[in-house]
């Protein structure tokens, strides 16, 4: 008996041995595993750390603009271009067609006399045509003379007919000396050549622009305007001219333009170039010109066509229109904001005047 319980009891001590080598291996491999986990760790690079996004603001969202409503002077304006002109000038043509420029006998610069032969245009066949004419007027003279003799023998209606035809050929050679005539030009005034636009041996149309006389002492303020603006203006309106970017030069409305007739080409029907005249343009009544200022100067006007004192504007930026209905926004004292129909008067480039519906020192909403 007691050979079994030694045997039982070995038995189960050699059971507990082999199981606490097998608890101290695994807490060795335990261990072992750890410390290659935690040397493996220290051999992995970095993590970069977390960027600090406190600093960065967010962007607001933008508010609207808010304006004030204000009196100020109110202008409304209608601009122009043009030149300086003299109020005696006069564009020059021939009348005669098809003919070629013979002789020019002046340059532009020049000063030409009241009466001076400008140009001749080439009408040597019209010269032999007209002697041709003469030599045969001649024989129809002598004829009718004794036609005249014989008058009381002749049946009356022949004798009528032979005297007119008697008359149209002396108003025929009347007429080919004055197209000869037309063929000279000559200086309407004492004055300058300000321009020329043919040389000698062009083929001249009527009524085309030959060249341009001006008396440089007299000038005139010459401006043009679109048809839309035009019809805003009337004789008398203020006007502002600026010439060469120097000082505003003050002035009123002189003359308005003579409207054009669709055919109006210098009065010929044929064609040609229009003959540029005054007449063409809006003209100004300025104070004084400077005395550096000469004609054919560039110059820019300035017509105030409405103006209104102490007027309650607010910027275009602020009006609101749906369908027919125009209405702004306006502040309230605590921030908020209600929308008001308003009534507007003039506007300009900027600004709308406002007839109804604000007062000034409030605010307004822009868009």
């Amino acid at each position: 008996m007691s050979m079994k319980w030694w045997t039982a009891y070995s038995s189960l001590n050699h059971r507990k041995a082999i199981k606490n080598r097998r608890s101290k291996s695994a807490s060795l491999l335990a261990m072992l595993a750890l410390s290659v986990a935690i040397t493996g760790c220290s051999m992995l690079p970095s993590e970069p750390e977390e960027e600090d996004l406190s600093a960065i603001e967010l962007p607001k969202i933008s508010e609207k603009p808010k304006y004030d409503v204000e009196t100020k002077t109110l202008e409304s304006k209608v601009q122009g271009s043009g030149r300086v002109m003299s109020t005696q000038e006069k564009s020059l043509y021939f009348t005669l067609e098809g003919k070629r420029l013979k002789k020019l006998y002046i340059k532009s610069g020049e000063k030409v006399e009241a009466g001076q032969v400008i140009a001749e245009l080439d009408v040597d066949d019209m010269k032999k045509s007209l002697r041709k004419e003469s030599l045969a007027f001649k024989q129809s003279e002598l004829k009718m003379k004794t036609t005249l003799r014989d008058k009381d023998s002749m049946d009356p209606i022949e004798f009528e007919q032979q005297t007119l035809m008697f008359e149209e050929s002396r108003q025929a050679l009347v007429d080919m000396q004055e197209d000869i005539n037309k063929a000279t030009l000559t200086a309407p005034f004492s004055g300058t050549v300000v321009s020329v636009s043919f040389q000698e041996g062009d083929q001249i149309k009527a009524y085309d622009t030959l060249c341009v006389v001006a008396n440089p002492s007299s000038l005139v303020v010459a401006a043009e305007l679109s048809k839309d603006d035009l019809k805003k203006v009337a004789l008398g309106m203020e006007v502002r001219v600026d010439i060469n970017n120097t000082d505003e030069i003050k002035g009123k409305v002189k003359q308005m333009p003579i409207p054009k007739t669709e055919n109006q080409n210098g009065g010929n029907g044929s064609g040609g170039k229009a003959v540029e005249s005054l007449n063409d343009y809006l003209l100004v009544d300025v104070e004084k010109l400077p005395n550096t200022i000469t004609r054919g100067t560039p110059l820019s006007i300035t017509i105030i066509v409405n103006r209104k004192e102490n007027a309650v504007v607010i910027p275009l930026a602020a009006l609101r229109t749906i369908g027919a209905r125009t209405y702004v926004q306006v502040v309230e004292a605590d921030g908020s904001k209600r929308e008001v129909d308003v009534e507007v008067g003039q506007q300009t480039s900027t600004d709308a005047e406002i007839l109804n519906g604000l007062k000034p020192g409030q605010k307004v909403v822009g868009r």
